[in-house]
């Protein structure tokens, strides 16, 4: 009997120290040496603290903030421990009147001529998206300019040069990063809390 079993087990045994340990071990270590912003979740750290990562969303409500799109992950949006979308299909009411409710909460805080980006008013797959379209950002800048007291030109500026383009050329569409517009909106003139 154990001239049958001792191959399958020395074959686990082995297998198990090299995708297991070995294996893993090693790309750790590479990613460490060669990425380790990436590697280790590209977390923002400001004053010794981690206050985000470029790669989660988060949630700015205040009206000097620049938004992001809304989340479905969790109970009050934005839980990176329940990411996820809410599953809900074009046809469904609720979805339909959330649409509504967020377009009319947008129009209501927002100086919106004509259609409102579909990106401030629908959930991601994920509820963590970090990024809003340009229109979306350039949508916001009058309520953030006034709030702040700064030049709507100043804030455009400064939303074009946080627009990321299409991945390599032609991938994806040209979004904003909205926590890496807020550091730098904040850098350029700090709110009083």
């Amino acid at each position: 009997m154990w001239k049958q079993m001792l191959p399958g087990l020395r074959m686990t045994i082995l297998l198990t120290v090299l995708t297991g340990l070995l294996y893993p071990g090693l790309v750790t270590a590479i990613c460490q040496s060669l990425f380790p912003v990436a590697a280790n979740g590209s977390l923002i750290m400001r004053n010794g603290k981690i206050i985000g990562s470029v790669l989660i969303g988060q949630n700015f409500s205040r009206p000097e903030y620049f938004h992001p799109r809304p989340s479905a992950a969790g109970n009050d949006g934005y839980d990176a421990s329940s990411s996820g979308g809410s599953n809900l299909g074009p046809t469904s009411r609720k979805l339909i009147d959330r649409v509504k409710a967020a377009a009319e909460k947008l129009r209501a805080g927002e100086t919106v001529s004509g259609a409102i980006p579909s990106d401030l008013l629908t959930t991601s797959a994920s509820g963590l998206d970090p990024h809003i379209s340009p229109a979306s950002a350039h949508l916001q800048i009058a309520r953030v300019a006034k709030v702040r007291g700064m030049a709507e030109a100043d804030l455009a500026k400064l939303v074009d040069q946080f627009t990321t383009g299409r991945d390599l050329g032609f991938l994806g569409e040209p979004r904003v990063n909205v926590l890496l517009l807020n550091l730098a909106l904040n850098d350029r003139q700090a709110v009083s809390k």
